[in-house]
């Protein structure tokens, strides 16, 4: 039997306090708007392996590149509480060359114009050509090159509903974490400096 997603995250969490943090519990597909189990386990995992190098471990982002881009597959996890907010975020051109809204590869070369897979640091955060970003700082080996590739959280235009409602789909980013305009505020704020983004498939 499924249980909440709130029951789900909270466990899990109370879970990671205890240092088990797999978790081995249900989610309810069909809101499809929590990260699974197995990529929940991995993200926590981060959490862990990288916190010497993160400020702050109360919210974290996880990227769900398993699901198609037109589903909000970017979590905002409370790490005290459990409760989730979900978001929009497109995927590299790199990552989907037919543009079909799934994500087909990960890659961390430069000029690649794909997303890149791991745990990313929060670093300072500007405003520049789609406004106030954030920029990211890889800290595994797939995704190292972040810095160098310019790889930020920013806001975009064709990440929408209504490019959802006219293509069935968001459009494709740089390489970039792209999430709507409606979203970069909240996503900014409580993702801040010194925090972590966690992004794969399940």
């Amino acid at each position: 039997m499924a249980v909440s997603r709130r029951v789900f995250l909270r466990t899990t969490l109370i879970g990671l306090a205890a240092g088990a943090v797999r978790p081995v519990f249900a989610r309810n597909d069909a809101t499809a708007a929590t990260p699974g189990p197995r990529l929940l386990g991995r993200a926590l995992d981060a959490l862990q392996r990288h916190q010497g190098s993160l400020a702050h471990r109360d919210v974290m982002g996880i990227a769900d590149f398993s699901l198609p881009s037109r589903l909000p597959r970017f979590h905002l996890l409370n790490i005290a509480d459990g409760s989730v907010s979900s978001h929009l975020v497109a995927h590299g051109r790199g990552s989907d060359p037919g543009h079909t809204g799934w994500l087909e590869r990960f890659s961390n070369e430069p000029r690649s114009q794909a997303t890149s897979a791991g745990a990313f640091k929060t670093d300072s955060d500007y405003v520049g050509e789609h406004g106030r970003s954030i920029r990211l700082i890889g800290l595994e080996p797939s995704n190292d090159n972040a810095e160098s590739r310019a790889i930020v959280v920013h806001g975009a235009w064709y990440v929408s509903d209504g490019m959802i409602a006219e293509r069935g789909m968001i459009g494709r980013s740089q390489g970039c974490f792209a999430v709507a305009q409606s979203s970069v505020e909240e996503v900014l704020a409580r993702l801040g400096p010194g925090r972590l983004i966690y992004a794969d498939k399940a």
